[in-house]
């Protein structure tokens, strides 16, 4: 359109009647493409700002004045005409300064399940006028805290507190806060949004759990087990040299005795690598309830041993392949996919950050019971190739396993290894019985499992 505006069509100048005409018709287009921009443009914010309940007046609005004029209708002529002037009289409601400056407040980002935290909301006037008075949200999780802001004289500010409940584990997003502008019939709303995001961790009901009570862990501290080794702690025996032995492994009295080089002989001793367990399969609990014991109980093992500074390793199921899934008779099996190089691909297990309690913790926030999710054997056998060197594996989960999956399970452990099976069934009668090589512990409550593992020490 610019060329059109600086060029003579056919060489004519402005004072004769066609340049004048063609003057004319160029601001013309051009009036009417500006006339169009500003339409769309309003178009789209009122669009933006109209309630469900403001499109439905306006449609039964055009109706009546269609039907009216048509029919002749004076009375639905008069409703449509009002119905018009309702919705335009509504947007008056949106206008004016919103020049707020909003802080959202929360003591803490991270609590127990079952603590109450307050939220506290603060709206300050900065300009040098008095602002109209505005409702304000503030979504918590899957509410909504509401607030009804008068209006602000200059420099004054607004203060109010809100209540966080934290009913389950997991993590609340708290805000962003938003300021509202409506009507008050509710045609049109117009929101801004002001203060970020705050995420909320909410850690689950972990037990502190006494060193001593972990009994099962035979070699915590240490302490030598019946493999024999050429160099360590504990001396167990001698035994004649073989060709390979280390010459600082000689003892020399023993040889002069003898008159044959003879070898000192060590009980191998670790520390403990202490290895939790815990299945996400929907089909390994009864309920809801069971899933969060069984979160408390991963938490309390794992804060215990990484107060103690042991070596730990927290894992959870991951969520299978639809083709790697097979029925409730064969839970414990995982049919694998072949890779590129044509060996099987097991699915592994995912690990939790242990390198701090928090981080612990707020890894257990985030994770959820799915039907997806690798059933109990396969865990046991993912983490069993996953985490190298463990000693004493929990395996924790609900009451729905049977005892022969969780013999099979425990099968994946290599020999030597204490796996202990931790079975969460709400309000059950806590037990401690042997099955072969393996210890279960039966606990209905949470408190049931520091009493279990005390009466493993004593065993």
């Amino acid at each position: 359109m610019s060329d059109l505006g600086g060029a003579r069509p056919n060489g004519l100048g402005e004072d004769t009647a066609d340049g004048r005409l063609a003057v004319l018709l160029v601001h013309s287009v051009r009036a009417v493409l500006a006339t169009g921009a500003l339409l769309t443009t309003t178009w789209r914010l009122a669009t933006a700002v109209v309630t469900v309940l403001g499109w439905s007046v306006l449609a039964s609005a055009a109706v009546a004045l269609a039907t009216g004029y048509l029919l002749g209708w004076t009375e639905l002529v008069v409703l449509g005409w009002a119905g018009l002037a309702l919705v335009l009289a509504s947007f008056g409601f949106l206008f004016g300064r919103t020049a707020y400056q909003i802080r959202l407040r929360v003591p803490v980002d991270r609590v127990v399940v079952g603590e109450r935290v307050p939220g506290e909301l603060i709206v300050r006037n900065p300009t040098g006028r008095r602002l109209p008075g505005v409702g304000v949200e503030v979504p918590v999780g899957l509410g909504l805290a509401e607030f009804a802001m008068p209006g602000l004289a200059r420099g004054a500010s607004f203060e109010d507190v809100f209540i966080v409940p934290t009913v389950r584990r997991g993590i609340i997003p708290i805000g962003p806060v938003r300021t509202v502008r409506a009507d008050p019939v509710g045609l049109v709303r117009r929101e801004l949004v002001w203060a970020e995001r705050v995420d909320l961790f909410v850690h689950p009901r972990t037990l502190p759990i006494p060193s001593m009570s972990t009994g099962f862990i035979r070699d915590l501290e240490g302490n030598p087990t019946r493999d024999l080794t050429n160099l360590d702690m504990s001396f167990h025996a001698l035994r004649e040299y073989v060709p390979g032995d280390e010459r600082r492994s000689i003892h020399w009295k023993s040889t002069a005795k003898t008159g044959r080089l003879m070898v000192r002989q060590y009980e191998e001793s670790r520390r403990s690598h202490l290895l939790v367990a815990l299945s996400l399969a929907a089909d390994d609990y009864a309920d809801d309830e069971e899933f969060e014991l069984a979160v408390s109980v991963a938490g309390s093992l794992g804060v215990r041993a990484i107060r103690d500074a042991r070596t730990v390793s927290v894992v959870t199921s991951t969520v299978a392949p639809a083709a790697a899934r097979t029925g409730a008779a064969g839970r414990d099996q995982v049919q694998h996919r072949p890779n590129r190089a044509g060996t099987k691909r097991r699915p592994a297990a995912e690990r939790l950050s242990t390198l701090t309690i928090t981080r612990l913790l707020d890894d257990l926030c985030r994770v959820d019971r799915t039907a997806d999710a690798l059933p109990l054997g396969a865990l046991a056998q993912s983490a069993a190739d996953a985490v190298a060197g463990v000693s004493v594996a929990f395996l924790v989960y609900g009451s729905t396993v049977s005892l022969a999956e969780l013999r099979a399970a425990a099968t994946h452990f290599p020999g030597g290894v204490e796996v202990v099976a931790v079975v969460c069934a709400t309000e059950s009668v806590p037990s401690l019985r042997r099955v072969a090589e393996l210890s279960v512990l039966t606990i209905g409550f949470l408190e049931d499992l520091q009493q279990s593992l005390a009466k493993g020490v004593a065993a």
